[in-house]
């Protein structure tokens, strides 16, 4: 009754059969092995019947419809040789009747386009009987299209509740996740402090290098989660004199973290830059780390950074194999590691949390890859970022900067 409901056709649909029949009710009716159930009504006659009203379904000519599957027409009741003994028009009063079986597209009997009068109807023309079949399968149709919409709006929906859920689940877990490691790290520096052998040390070194990765992890886990939540990673845009020195210290822990890959850096950074400094030495060290991971360790990782009155452009470069070109479209997509690549760690958000940086920053982070190197470069505009006024910051993501 619901779907029936939602065709908007239906009630001009009941009027055209009333009138190309001449009588005054009509109804769509579900019909199954144990009920009758109006689903929508056109009545001029009081008949009584309203739709979600059932009749007893041993009572309608419909039921023996439902087991024969063929349409039943007759002008006059009394006088029909077939019908005149017939219990259910001397139970409903009706002496004109048609109704014809609605089957969906699947060939499923759905149940009956009928309508009853009264009084005796012309029916002779067979064109009626060809004009509500044609009716019968235009139900049909807007049935299955009803039910598609129905599957897709529930299927968007649970779609949307799960990644709702799954996001608020990463923000609390990367967030309650600091708290343990912030407990390892100071024990580990502790104990450091105390421990005398080699052996010990190298452990306790061992254990701050994984509790650093695991820091970068959880950043970039809640950086995720607050990108999606939150409409984009947020950057608070400053006037950075200095911006050489922080892309330096990066550069300095990923090479004593990795003192076995040399890197050929070259920065030349002329002029302040308006930028979130913190945010651009986390997109630098996201692309280091990516470039140590898939890079040949028997080649350097160059680094170049360099700005002018128009632009600023970071580069980082490294050899080895060329990134497929079916996998550079989703490179930039979080969780785009394939399930079944065992080179791959983490969790593959480091370069989506890279390109969310470099949009925050109205820029653009593009890469290119060859037989002989992959080169990611992040490239931002410098004069259509305002610096904020003396004292105050600014926050951006896909909008110009505005006050905090």
């Amino acid at each position: 009754m619901e779907a029936i409901a939602r065709i908007g056709l239906i009630p001009t649909i009941l009027q055209v059969v009333a009138h190309t029949t001449g009588m005054r009710f009509a109804a769509i009716a579900r019909v199954t092995e144990t009920k009758w159930t109006a689903c929508a009504v056109y009545d001029l006659i009081d008949f009584g019947l309203k739709p979600g009203g059932e009749l007893v379904l041993e009572s309608t000519i419909c039921n023996e419809i439902r087991q024969h599957h063929q349409p039943v027409v007759f002008s006059h009741a009394s006088t029909n040789p077939q019908f005149a003994q017939h219990p259910v028009p001397k139970l409903y009063g009706f002496e004109s009747y048609v109704s014809i079986p609605i089957f969906r597209l699947d060939g499923e009997f759905f149940g009956t386009l009928c309508a009853l009068d009264p009084l005796p109807a012309k029916l002779d023309d067979p064109n009626v009987v060809t004009t509500l079949q044609l009716f019968t399968k235009l139900i049909a149709a807007e049935l299955d299209v009803v039910e598609r919409l129905e599957r897709s709006t529930s299927a968007l929906l649970d779609a949307h509740e799960t990644a709702k859920l799954r996001e608020q689940f990463i923000a609390v877990l990367g967030h309650d996740l600091r708290n343990p490691l912030t407990a390892i790290r100071v024990g580990a520096g502790l104990l450091q402090m105390t421990a005398q052998d080699a052996s010990s040390q190298r452990t306790i070194g061992y254990i701050q290098q994984s509790a650093t990765r695991m820091a970068e992890l959880i950043k970039n886990v809640l950086d995720f989660a607050r990108g999606k939540l939150g409409g984009g990673i947020p950057a608070e845009l400053r006037q950075e004199d200095d911006l050489a020195a922080e892309l330096q210290s990066v550069i300095a822990e990923v090479q004593q973290a990795h003192a076995d890959r040399a890197m050929d850096v070259v920065i030349a950074i002329g002029r302040p830059v308006t930028c979130d400094a913190h945010r651009l030495a986390q997109l630098l060290a996201n692309l280091l780390t990516n470039a140590v991971i898939h890079g040949d360790a028997g080649q350097p990782i160059q680094v170049t950074a360099q700005s002018d009155k128009e632009a600023f452009e970071l580069a980082v470069t490294n050899g080895g194999k060329p990134i497929p070109a079916g996998k550079i479209a989703r490179l930039f997509q979080p969780f785009s590691h394939a399930a079944d690549d065992a080179s791959q760690s983490g969790l593959g958000l480091g370069l989506y949390i890279a390109a969310e940086i470099a949009k925050a920053h109205h820029g653009t982070l593009q890469v290119s890859s060859n037989e002989s190197v992959t080169r990611f470069v992040f490239r931002m505009p410098v004069q259509s970022i305002s610096p904020p006024m003396p004292g105050a910051g600014s926050c951006a993501r896909d909008e110009d900067p505005v006050p905090c």
